[in-house]
């Protein structure tokens, strides 16, 4: 019996390992995922004033620190009983958009393409986004515009491009412009059409790969994602759970999060194993992200984004169940984002400078609940009369998805061995 650990994990947000244990003929018997870092940031909010967390958690991570400060101080809203402007969730929408646009495309342009695009055999000094550059430098800018145009976004509406600080309890702090507003209503059909040419790319992808990707990281899982009406939603609606096989709809406010989520340790990794409480831990593990999304939806309230979406489930079921089809998905979502984006920068609203209702600290309870680049983001919140965090719990996006990465793991090691 031996071991192969592969670590560092590359290419993605975070830091991890994998562990293959295999038996005296080589064969793998267990795969496991760990998590090796520690941010604790569930207790660096206790005793400070709610009013100051949001500014706090955009820390978590360094590319979704949109959403951490948006579902943060949407928890705290919540917990004070907040009812904020019209315009000022439209602001805040745009904002969390403006990461979307920026994280999808570095996602897919940065960490995944190289692989696709230069093939997988190709050296790793080259296979990557300076080989990209070299191979393919239009593509390459349009991604760099995309991320741009995102970031923007990010800066003009949330005060900085990174750690945004403007989403306050009663609202948000800082008004859009008219000029800027028109500013990027003139790059917005720019950007619609290269979202438009990015899905039309992952679909030639598909086809010289197909095989790959429906059969390495196939795995039928729960799925969870926000819904407004039963339409896909990135800021605001109910959380709605879907059965693996597509027969069973779940939906819950955010508030009832912890009557649906259960949270298990496990003795190899610092992040908890969420699963569906109603069906139990294993059978329970759900995904959530762009793949999650385009399951749970009845449709994409946006017209390019909901035609390539039906596409996306003729082409690998529904609901879709292979992991390298989240690169697909994200692209939808990231054609959906610019979609939305262009009808809240033509929204007369959005310059509106209603934007803010007084506050006053109290004690309370609240959860904030928004759909990040890699899914449903929650935070929930406990003050005390004064205002200040006695108690958080926060279930990143990431941590949603652990307990089907390593699965799905598993399932990819067990195929590449067969070979």
């Amino acid at each position: 019996m031996g071991k192969i650990t592969i670590e560092p994990l590359s290419r993605l947000e975070g830091h991890g390992k994998v562990t293959i244990v295999v038996d005296d003929s080589g064969n793998p018997l267990d795969v496991k995922l760990h998590i090796t870092a520690i941010r604790g940031f569930e207790q660096f909010v206790v005793g400070r004033p709610a009013e100051e967390v949001p500014r706090i958690v955009t820390r978590i991570c360094g590319i979704c620190q949109t959403p951490h400060h948006l579902a943060s101080v949407k928890a705290v809203d919540a917990a004070w009983d907040v009812e904020i402007p019209e315009a000022a969730k439209k602001l805040r929408e745009l904002m969390l958009l403006g990461n979307m646009i920026h994280s999808h495309a570095l996602h897919f342009y940065y960490l995944a393409v190289p692989d696709f695009i230069l093939g997988l055999d190709a050296d790793p000094k080259v296979r990557n986004v300076v080989g990209l550059i070299e191979k393919s430098p239009e593509m390459v800018k349009k991604a760099i515009a995309l991320r741009k145009f995102g970031q923007g976004i990010v800066e003009k509406v949330g005060g900085r491009p990174i750690h945004p600080v403007t989403a306050i309890p009663g609202g948000i702090a800082k008004t859009l412009s008219e000029e800027e507003r028109d500013t990027f209503l003139k790059e917005i059909d720019t950007m619609i059409e290269y979202a438009r040419e990015s899905v039309e790319l992952i679909k030639s992808i598909n086809e010289s790969y197909m095989d790959i990707v429906k059969s390495v990281g196939v795995i039928d899982t729960w799925y969870l994602g926000i819904v407004k009406e039963g339409k896909h939603s990135f800021y605001d609606g109910v959380l709605r759970f879907l059965s693996p096989d597509g027969s069973e709809k779940v939906e819950f406010s955010f508030s009832e999060y912890q009557d649906y989520i259960g949270e298990h340790n496990v003795p190899h990794s610092y992040v908890k194993y969420p699963y569906y409480k109603k069906v139990g831990y294993p059978e329970g593990i759900y995904r959530v992200g762009p793949l999650a999304m385009m399951n749970v939806c009845d449709s994409i309230p946006t017209p390019l984004a909901e035609e390539a979406r039906r596409e996306f489930l003729d082409m690998f079921g529904s609901p879709a169940n292979q992991s390298l089809a989240y690169h697909h998905a994200r692209l939808i979502e990231l054609l959906a984002a610019c979609e939305r984006t262009k009808e809240l920068l033509e929204d007369d609203e959005i310059t509106s400078t209603d934007v803010k209702v007084d506050v006053e600290p109290k004690a309370g309870d609240g959860v904030g609940v928004v759909e990040a680049p890699r899914g449903v983001l929650i935070h929930h919140y406990q003050t005390d009369d004064r205002g200040i965090v006695t108690k958080a719990n926060m279930i990143v996006a990431s941590t949603h998805n652990v307990p089907a990465m390593e699965e799905a793991l598993k399932q990819a090691v067990k195929e590449i061995f067969k070979k």
